[in-house]
Formats: C-alpha cells, structure tokens, sequence
C-alpha cells in the first residue's frame, strides 16, 4: 500500500478516503463465521459475504478500467453473464469470509499502488455501453477512485444494517 506519509495533496487524500471506507465494512464482518456471512437477515438478497465480495470484485473491475480501457469493463448480456455477476453477491460454498478478505486486501493494495503511481489521473475511458452509463460518457481515473470510495461507503451503509439485523452488532456506536 502506498505510504499516506509520502503521499501528498490530492492522492493522499484519495487514499485516505479509500481506508477509511474499506475499514468501516471490513469492521462490519469482524467476528462472523462464514455461516453467518452467508446468511440473509433482511428481506433482500445480501448478504454479508456477498456484499464484501462485490465490493472487491467491483474495485478490481475499476481499476482494470483505468489500466486496460472499456474493454476490461464486460458487461453481462445473456444469462450466464447475469449469473456469473448474481454470483458477485453470494459468498459460495467453496469460499470463506477469510478468503474474500484476503483477496480484498490484495485488491485494496493494487488500487492504492495505482493511485500513488499512476502518472496522471485525468488519464480517461468511455464508458461501455449499459443502461446506467449515460452514451457517450467517459471516467477519468480520478473520477474511478473517487467512485471506489463513494461505492464502497454506500455498501459499508448496507453492511452495518445487514450486521445489526443479524446480531445487533453495530459498526459505529
């Protein structure tokens, strides 16, 4: 991860927005056994495992959309695409809440030696085309780590609930 201490100005900030949040839904899990992450405490669909597992895989679709352009960011057209993404937000039998950590923290790590490294953050990508990009729309860099933070701490949000329904644990107060 790339070091706050040497990092100035706008990347600092951007990475300490990128830790604050990522500890917030990393805190929400803390103590569950992967039964518990699996679980479904509310009417919706997530799950605590699911949730945190998108987040990653979210994270790692945006920056491969920083490095490698549109084509990194495939959007799901038939059922078995909408299955691999439905996927995203369940933790599998074959995976652990401590696996889906790990992963994540090797993610967090690449996108923070991005945002430390990479040469200009107005660097930009069209958007591919989907129903919730506008046509035409393009990401910066800058504007991608910024999505990171702001998806992560939306998720966060979920995750707390998601938490407080299973076991009143609660991640502020």
């Amino acid at each position: 991860m790339t070091s706050t201490a040497t990092t100035t100005g706008e990347r600092a900030d951007l990475l300490e927005s990128l830790a604050a949040h990522r500890h917030f839904l990393r805190f929400t899990v803390r103590g569950l056994t992967d039964e518990q992450a699996r679980m479904r405490p509310t009417a919706s669909e997530l799950t605590l495992g699911g949730l945190l597992k998108h987040v990653a895989h979210q994270e790692a679709n945006w920056v491969r959309f920083i490095v490698e352009g549109t084509q990194a960011m495939a959007t799901p057209t038939d059922a078995a695409g909408f299955e691999k993404w439905a996927e995203e937000f369940r933790l599998l039998p074959d995976e652990t809440l401590e696996g889906v950590l790990a992963e994540y923290e090797k993610i967090a790590r690449r996108t923070d030696e991005l945002v430390g490294t990479l040469p200009d953050l107005d660097v930009s990508h069209p958007l591919p085309a989907a129903p919730w990009f506008r046509p035409g729309a393009q990401r910066s860099a800058r504007r991608v780590f910024l999505h990171i933070a702001a998806e992560t701490a939306q998720h966060a949000g979920h995750a707390d609930i998601l938490r407080e329904s299973l076991d009143g644990q609660k991640t502020m107060g």
